[in-house]
């Protein structure tokens, strides 16, 4: 454990003196405000738009104007306008189709939009698409006789003669010279569905897009689920008709039924599918990714079992449907699934490998996995984690990728040989921070984003190995000399402990007139669940400027990633949580309290916490469990009962709550309710698919049990992320504030 002195005074020697009469608060320019912050003063401007890779590697394709499709040079930036906006005219209308995502054939001679979309659970994946053909100078709607806004992940055929599309379920193959429509799958139903997934799927294992062009055009891969035997959730909406409707959809919690999945392929011409000799149910587990493995004749596909402990990676012959295992991924606790691909893993050029992810060794690396016999090769040998993969430069056996061998928190560009690994950083030494690259085909230049902790992003384009910027997209110019208008607190990132000396990432933000004399307030934001991580050296945003605002409230601003989160230090950090979610965090987060409450300047009888979702769980975790520590929290979205949420993520990090019921019990913070003290918001959307407000009422009837008075916020038919809706997230943002400060005294004494 840090001495409490020692850790005073160093945070005091580093901390701001207090502020010089010409920097005091109250000056409109300096101040934040929601408003301002709510506006799009503080936003990121001045970048060129980057664009897309073409395969040429040395230019970029992006929309701009009035939906003209320009190619741009990627080191000159000479500008060329491959298709005028006004081509893009639908007959009967007067403007061109507005863009919201599109994608260029290979040859240059056939675009694809898509436009008038829908949000489908997180992520706006149902809408219209047409095809632009060059040549023949058509502009043609996929979908036939469709309804407006129903087609899903429409792509073009590697040979640009189809399109391939999901509608209501089904499969189909579009020809683009004569415009018939070929359906591929006829059995698809609200409880059979060819070539997307259900909630879960797409909620925990990032999966939407449910089917894949093979590299001949021939034939479309696809994933099929059954979730007839799926438990049904039901939300009730009860302000939009004068009687309650409501909206039903599977959604299975820990120890329930999921979806029975198998991969089939099909031919673009149609015909019966052949199905894969290998099926994921509700015993068996899940089938995590599937893509061709570099030809058209095989697949690849990540079979996940239902503990997640286990991954295989087997290969399947598309023509006979047998398949085999490649490699295997174990862990005692469990294994994610991380992608160096695009749709899984990613190849070296011959296909006689492919490149995963894998902590084996007690460090997540890189492993290079021979197709015929599975022989594994570490590709990233060192102490350290990879973050991730960023290309491979087949004609020099290498591979790039990002790391941060020194510190968890940042990230830099690092090299490694495919045949004879032996990692070399390329990233300079005083680009500190975290830096991002996305490298061209050829891996010859990289667009290469820069920023830190409370510095907006800068970015170049910069050439490989050798790291020389060749053109500056942009600085943020803008932004930064609007920040530097402002009367911000001193940041910091630190070190605190756990309770057995283990170190942990922390930040603080400052008052801008601190004072180390006086004792302040400190407001921790919390996450804390092994989904994400609080602490970064990174830009980030509105997060980082309402914090500041704070701050210049007269609050200390903290945050802390305890052990399970997803921070670069290694297997053993990640996993040492496991069927103890929530216990073991909390046991962190009291131990930052209790090291920062010894700090001089601290008031240890005036501390905050809150959090959103896992946070908003963490928030009750330490309300309820360490009750004499706070004395204000708000919580956003919680988890009270870890029975109530979704099998892969919950069973991930604790099993099933049939074979650990104890686990179950222990890691609930509706367990610890009747222990509450201090001021307690909880806030929710009665609308919410993902954590649903059950959890909440039941929490409510707890509190209630053990006459615990406590506030409480509810959202109309608001989701997860509570933004449905005229104003709303501006008043979630303005009743935080309130609470806060009603609750919380800012301000040092």
């Amino acid at each position: 454990m840090v001495h409490g002195s020692l850790l005073a005074a160093l945070l005091v020697a580093l901390s701001p003196h207090p502020s010089a009469p010409n920097t005091r608060i109250g000056s409109n320019d300096g101040t934040l405000t929601l408003d301002r912050l709510f506006g799009n003063e503080f936003s990121e401007t001045g970048f060129e738009p980057a664009g897309e890779w073409r395969p040429d590697g040395k230019s970029l394709v992006s929309s701009e104007g009035n939906s003209d499709i320009v190619k741009i040079d990627a080191i000159t930036g000479k500008k060329q306008v491959l298709i005028p906006g006004k081509r893009l005219i639908p007959k009967g209308t007067n403007s061109p189709i507005g863009i919201e995502r599109f994608w260029l054939s290979d040859d240059e001679q056939s675009l694809l939009i898509f436009t008038h979309s829908v949000k489908v659970w997180r992520q706006n994946t149902k809408g219209d698409y047409w095809v632009y053909l060059v040549k023949s100078n058509q502009l043609i709607q996929l979908g036939g006789d469709a309804k407006p806004s129903t087609l899903m992940f429409a792509k073009l055929s590697p040979d640009g003669k189809r399109a391939g599309y999901v509608r209501e379920n089904n499969l189909y193959a579009q020809n683009l010279d004569t415009g018939k429509v070929t359906q591929l799958t006829f059995d698809g139903t609200d409880k059979i569905i060819n070539g997307t997934f259900d909630w879960v799927y797409e909620e925990e294992l990032d999966l939407r897009d449910g089917w894949r062009w093979s590299p001949d055009s021939k034939s479309i891969a696809y994933w099929q689920l059954d979730t007839k035997m799926e438990p049904i959730f039901t939300l009730i909406n009860d302000t939009d008709s004068l009687y309650p409707t409501v909206k039903q959809f599977p959604y299975p919690k820990t120890g329930e039924t999921n979806p029975t999945v198998r991969i089939g392929v099909v031919s673009a011409e149609g015909g019966a599918t052949q199905w894969i000799d290998d099926t994921a149910d509700t015993q068996s587990g899940y089938i995590a990714r599937m893509d061709w493995a570099a030809n058209s004749t095989e697949l690849i596909y990540q079979k996940l079992n239902r503990k997640q402990n286990q991954n295989e990676f087997k290969i399947a012959n598309a023509k006979t449907g047998k398949s085999r295992l490649a490699t295997v991924d174990k862990d005692d606790t469990w294994v994610d699934i991380l992608d160096t691909g695009t749709n899984g893993v990613k190849w070296t050029r011959d296909g006689s490998r492919f490149i995963l992810f894998s902590e084996r060794n007690g460090w997540r690396h890189l492993y290079s996995v021979s197709r015929t016999d599975g022989k594994t090769v570490d590709l990233t040998p060192g102490d350290f984690d990879v973050a991730e993969l960023s290309g491979i430069d087949a004609d020099h056996s290498k591979i790039y990728f990002t790391a941060s061998p020194e510190t968890s928190l940042q990230a830099y560009l690092y090299t490694s040989d495919i045949e004879q690994p032996k990692v070399q950083r390329l990233t300079p030494v005083d680009l500190t921070g975290t830096n991002s690259y996305r490298l061209s085909p050829n891996n010859s230049v990289a667009v290469h984003t820069h920023s830190s902790f409370g510095m907006p992003s800068e970015r170049d384009l910069m050439s490989l190995p050798d790291h020389k910027t060749l053109r500056v997209f942009g600085d943020n110019s803008v932004l930064k000399k609007k920040l530097a208008e402002l009367q911000l607190g001193t940041k910091k990132l630190i070190k605190l402990q756990t309770a057995d000396g283990q170190e942990m990432d922390a930040s603080m933000i400052f008052p801008p007139d601190f004072d180390p004399a006086k004792k302040y307030p400190v407001f921790f934001e919390v996450y804390g669940e092994p989904a994400g991580t609080t602490v970064h050296d990174q830009w980030e945003g509105f997060g980082y400027l309402f914090h500041q605002m704070l701050a210049q409230k007269g609050y200390i601003i903290a945050s802390v990633d305890n052990r399970g989160t997803p921070t670069l230090k290694g297997r053993k950090w990640r996993k040492s949580v496991y069927k103890k979610i929530g216990v073991i965090a909390s046991q962190d987060q009291a131990a930052a309290v209790q090291q920062l409450s010894h700090l001089d300047f601290v008031d240890g009888s005036r501390i905050g916490i809150w959090g959103w979702s896992g946070g908003g769980s963490m928030t009750l975790n330490m309300l309820f469990r360490y009750p004499d520590l706070y004395s204000v929290g708000m919580s956003v979205a919680p988890v009270p009962d870890t029975h109530l949420y979704d099998t892969l993520y919950q069973e991930r990090y604790m099993g099933t709550p049939q074979e650990n019921p104890d686990a179950y019990r222990e890691c609930s913070p509706i367990t610890f309710a009747k222990n509450l003290k201090g001021h307690l918001l909880i806030v929710h959307g009665s609308g919410d698919d993902n954590v649903h407000y059950q959890g909440t009422e039941r929490l409510i009837n707890e509190l209630i049990a053990a006459n615990k008075p406590f506030d409480l916020m509810i959202y109309p038919n608001r989701t997860h992320a509570i933004s449905e809706g005229p104003g709303t997230t501006r008043h979630l943002y303005e009743l935080l504030v309130r609470y806060l400060t009603e609750h919380l005294q800012p301000g040092g004494k």
